[in-house]
């Protein structure tokens, strides 16, 4: 691997950022958007009532890792997103995403409308009750998808109240478990380009002669940030198919319409320099049973009586470049909200948050291409936690 391209990210973006439930974060999102629609009993917690005044045709686009962070790098490459970023079309700000900040807990976490202690996808690789793993983007129909996440999502409720409901995504996503868990309520439209994300989220309003909520969902930019790396020619490349969306979509938007765009999680570039493989390391895998989680945020099972020891291990390697909790630690820290009982589980004996510009590789227990990706995220810096927010009239 070559030394990754500069991804541009000031110092600030270093530092933790805790997830804002309940007043500014993906979760709080679909319910504000509802109440907007009229849907009964969703609570307007972001204030949206006043900047969409009018608007009961609301599409929300979701552009796969364009974290806040990032969106100065992009912007020099977009500048439809520029102006969008400047409020310049009506609003920008930022939210939280859920934690960890990665992709399926974000994506449930905007779709059902609260925390992922709630919502129960709770990693991008977790433990099963019967101890194998499941990695949410790959995950069919086992477990049940309405088991295990057994929330209601905001699409579903949406739709239960006269609210007309598209998901504009990817087609070999149809019918996923991650699509189930996520956005079940919708009437689903297979894009399989940014040319037709824009023309299905256009189309989902303009056939619409009432209230619509329109999904939208982009994965290219955070795709070719795992692959190459934030400020790579095919990160740019992919920065400029976004802003092509993005003006498609504005200059088709019909009467009584607005769009929302936001993330699901922001990256930062790692160097090799950055890398811990757990398999290398005698201190790192002593006392473990089983790995999930992901390089920035891992969950630790360990032997019998084991806990401990790996607490101290884990720390005694890492230092100031990972906090090490315990499960319980987590859990009472508020990292995923509120957490039921039967939910517990899915997260590890140990959770470990990196910082900096670390990783902890997990070779032999993950895909080697999880420890050779050039961009990362999952834990709690700025950097990957802050998303946007823009709103466009």
């Amino acid at each position: 691997m070559t030394a990754p391209a500069e991804d541009g990210l000031h110092p600030d973006a270093l530092r933790p950022v805790r997830p804002a439930y309940g007043t500014g974060s993906l979760a709080d999102l679909l319910p504000s958007v509802s109440a907007v629609l009229g849907v009964p009993g969703a609570a307007d917690v972001l204030g949206l009532r006043d900047r969409l005044d009018g608007v009961d045709k609301v599409a929300v686009l979701l552009v796969d890792g364009l974290g806040a962070y990032q969106m100065p790098l992009a912007a020099r490459h977009a500048p439809v997103l520029a102006d969008l970023a400047a409020g310049g079309r009506g609003h920008a700000g930022t939210l939280t995403s859920g934690f960890p900040s990665t992709t399926p807990v974000s994506l449930v976490t905007l779709g059902a409308g609260v925390p992922p202690g709630a919502h129960g996808v709770l990693g991008f690789t977790v433990r099963r009750p019967d101890g194998r793993p499941l990695t949410h983007i790959f995950w069919g129909d086992d477990p049940d998808p309405r088991a295990w996440q057994p929330v209601p999502t905001r699409m579903e409720l949406a739709a239960a109240a006269g609210v007309r409901v598209t998901v504009v995504s990817r087609p070999q996503f149809e019918g996923s478990g991650l699509s189930l868990a996520a956005n079940r309520g919708g009437v689903y439209r297979g894009a399989a380009d940014g040319t037709a994300v824009a023309d299905g989220v256009l189309a989902a309003l303009r056939e619409a002669d009432g209230p619509a909520l329109v999904y939208g969902y982009h994965p290219d930019l955070d795709h070719f940030g795992h692959e190459d790396g934030i400020g790579s020619p095919t990160w740019r490349q992919a920065a400029r198919e976004v802003d092509k969306l993005l003006d498609r979509v504005l200059h088709g938007l019909p009467p009584r319409s607005a769009l929302l765009v936001v993330a699901d999680h922001g990256q930062l570039n790692v160097p090799i320099e950055g890398r811990r493989d757990i398999a290398a390391i005698p201190e790192l895998r002593d006392g473990l049973t089983g790995v999930t989680g992901e390089p920035r945020v891992r969950y630790l099972y360990a032997e019998d009586g084991a806990r401990d020891d790996v607490v101290a291990n884990w720390r005694g390697v890492f230092g100031a470049e990972a906090t090490v909790l315990t499960r319980e630690e987590a859990i009472d820290q508020g990292w995923f909200g509120p957490v039921p009982a039967g939910h517990a589980d899915r997260i590890g004996d140990v959770v470990v948050l990196c910082w900096g510009r670390a990783v902890a590789v997990a070779s032999g227990w993950e895909p080697a291409k999880a420890g050779q990706l050039v961009a990362y995220h999952g834990s709690a810096t700025a950097a990957e936690m802050t998303v946007p927010l823009l709103i466009a009239r």
